[in-house]
């Protein structure tokens, strides 16, 4: 597969391309980003679905200019795909040939289900959860993917859209009775099956909504791709955009480039959580764009990554760290430490998982700068670790990595993320356990190393002096009065 890839979807609203570059078999990250809103559905449903010029003439113009950021970017593969408004329009593979003559681009017209189906594989493999259903809203139809245990099990689209909706209903000024009538139709079309305790909300209206959210409850983290929301506490709010007026939207704090188009997407969104009755919703910042680039990338692994393998950890990995067999050895040296000191620190096994990865990115941050090492590291692993961690994951390991070698503070300095953090003498163990295994690593360790809890003593059994490992651990803040001597 080419080492850089960009991804352009042709949807009813916006046209985007993103473009990813792989560092390694699995690891790869965003490189850039664009959209143009360009809405070549304008019109179309006042015509029989025939896309109009003017929306025509915006999509060449947007593509050619897209062809050149993706050259620019010295992308080898551009994959282009149109959705809801291309399919249904009677004029379609006249846009199809018109895009290959002047844009020099072939554009694959895609159906519902294989809508559904990249947007499945997107959230599948880059969302915390495993279990869900995804809600795509877009400016003409909406998906639902419904996973479980990390796998598609079922697909589905509705003739459901923002811009749908809008040209139907909302510029009309027609009752609101009636666009949920509409709406209520082809809900009746989702078979039985689909219920999950989660749905994962994709595409433009779902990461607005999911903004407004993080604003109004005043979040910690800035961050759209995997912030939960807990369905009762939202629905009244989502029911109140739906319904509100430009003006209103505005103080809501919708931007002005999606208060034409959010009320529709709004009221699909309350009417599928009425529906579905999910207790939470997990805001996906991936979608069309990501699902095909993975089912790209991952067409000879059916579509889902090997197990244990996260593409943002190899990501960082290959691109900032200059010791990986140090990375390993840390990683193992820690797992070492949790588990002889477990019945001083009696802290839940869950929490291995993310001293483990601070164990591999603790390194990080030297290739930015060495002085400051772990503060720039932090900042990586909080900013970077983009797919498959929850929010609580990636401030867990930021922090971890930042205080490995001092004492995680109890005032401000953590306050503003203290609302999803375990308690602070659990990070206060688990920083100590990456500070005292860096210290180790320092010089290679011998293979017979060994580690023994008597007491309030770590024994450390070791064929080397560890002279300067030794220098080290008095610098180090132990949770508790904690000995450690060296045989």
């Amino acid at each position: 597969m080419a080492k850089v890839t960009a991804v352009i979807d042709i949807g009813s609203n916006s046209m985007r391309m993103a473009i990813f570059k792989k560092t390694s078999q699995f690891g790869f990250y965003l490189l850039y980003e664009i959209k143009s809103k360009v809405r070549i559905s304008q019109g179309t449903y006042e015509h029989g679905g025939v896309l109009q010029k003017a929306p025509i003439k915006r999509a060449l113009k947007a593509l050619i200019e897209f062809k050149e950021i993706a050259q620019k970017y010295k992308s080898k593969k551009l994959l282009c795909v149109a959705t809801s408004a291309v399919r249904d329009a009677p004029n379609a593979q006249e846009f199809v040939a018109l895009v290959r003559k002047e844009c020099g681009l072939r554009v694959r017209v895609i159906d519902g289900i294989k809508e559904a189906f990249y947007g499945g594989v997107a959230c599948a493999n880059l969302l915390h959860h495993r279990e869900g259903i995804t809600i795509d809203i877009g400016g003409g139809s909406t998906e639902c993917a419904l996973i479980k245990e990390g796998k598609i099990v079922d697909l589905l689209s509705l003739d459901l859209g923002t811009i749908r909706l809008k040209e139907l209903f909302y510029d009309k000024d027609a009752p609101l009775q009636s666009a949920l009538d509409f709406i209520s139709k082809e809900l009746s079309k989702i078979p039985a099956h689909y219920q999950s305790v989660q749905v994962f909300g994709v595409g433009g209206t779902n990461r607005a909504i999911a903004r407004l959210a993080i604003k109004r409850n005043n979040y910690p983290i800035e961050v759209v791709h995997g912030y939960e929301m807990d369905v009762a506490e939202h629905m009244d709010f989502i029911h109140e955009i739906a319904q509100s007026s430009e003006a209103r939207l505005e103080v809501l704090g919708v931007g002005a480039d999606r208060q034409d188009s959010i009320r529709g997407g709004a009221l699909i969104l309350w009417a599928l959580l009425k529906h579905f009755k999910p207790e939470k919703i997990v805001a996906s910042g991936v979608g069309v764009r990501e699902g095909v680039f993975l089912s790209d990338m991952l067409r000879n692994h059916k579509h889902s990554f090997p197990k244990g393998v996260n593409p943002s950890i190899l990501s960082l990995l290959d691109r900032f760290l200059p010791h990986a067999q140090h990375s390993q050895e840390v990683k193992r040296v820690c797992v070492k430490l949790f588990d002889t000191l477990a019945p001083l620190h009696r802290i839940s096994t869950e929490y291995l998982y993310h001293l483990k990865i601070a164990g591999q990115l603790s390194g990080i941050g030297k290739v930015l700068n060495f002085y400051g090492a772990h503060k720039h590291a932090a900042y990586l692993a909080l900013n970077a670790l983009s797919y498959g961690f929850s929010h609580q994951d990636r401030a867990i390991i930021c922090l971890l990595v930042q205080f490995s070698q001092k004492k995680i503070p109890k005032d401000s300095n953590i306050a503003h993320i203290s609302a999803i953090m375990p308690p602070i003498l659990t990070l206060q163990w688990l920083s100590f356990i990456l500070g005292l295994a860096e210290a180790l690593c320092t010089t290679r360790l011998p293979k017979d190393i060994s580690y023994t809890l008597k007491g309030r003593t770590l024994l450390i059994k070791s064929t080397k002096e560890l002279y300067l490992c030794q220098e080290m651990i008095p610098k180090l803040n132990t949770p508790i009065a904690l000995d450690i001597e060296f045989l």
